[in-house]
């Protein structure tokens, strides 16, 4: 029963500290996933705070693998930067002459960021983003869609004249 006890080390302070850390990034990655959710875009609720989770989980994992170093979690952090933004690019749609979902791509790849930077102890860096991204996506989007639309009358009235 001894080799159990030592290939199943159960840590509960550290579970503890872990699971808070998990729980932050998933906290500050909900108002995100909420904004995309009421903007009707592709990814939302759920997928932010999973990619925020996500990526906290992974560089914990770094952390407490031994040996580890900066090199190394620059490394798994390289590659979930590449991962999430191949997530993101799902999100992107080409539509004419048009391009859609690039702020959503966006706000998940600085999801990533969110947990990873709760991962690595520096939660008030996560919370500016959380706040900055949310605030970008929701107080701008009336600015965008009166921009769009003006164009868009614009291109109306240049197709009658040249019709």
């Amino acid at each position: 029963m001894e080799f159990l006890t030592k290939a199943f080390s159960f840590d509960l302070q550290q579970t503890v500290i872990d699971f808070l850390r998990i729980a932050i990034a998933f906290l500050l990655a909900v108002p995100i996933g909420w904004e995309r959710l009421q903007s009707e875009r592709s990814l939302g609720l759920r997928t932010f705070p999973i990619v925020a989770i996500g990526a906290c989980g992974y560089v914990l994992i770094t952390k407490q693998i031994s040996g580890s170093t900066p090199e190394s979690e620059a490394r798994i952090i390289a590659g979930l930067l590449s991962g999430i933004g191949f997530i993101g690019g799902g999100a992107i749609l080409k539509e004419g002459g048009n391009v859609k979902g690039l702020a959503t791509a966006s706000g998940i790849w600085v999801t990533g960021a969110i947990g990873a930077s709760v991962a690595l102890g520096r939660e008030e860096i996560a919370l500016v983003l959380s706040l900055i991204t949310f605030c970008t996506l929701r107080l701008l989007s009336p600015v965008v869609h009166s921009n769009q639309s003006t164009n868009n009358s614009d291109s109306q009235e240049t197709d009658q004249k040249i019709n």
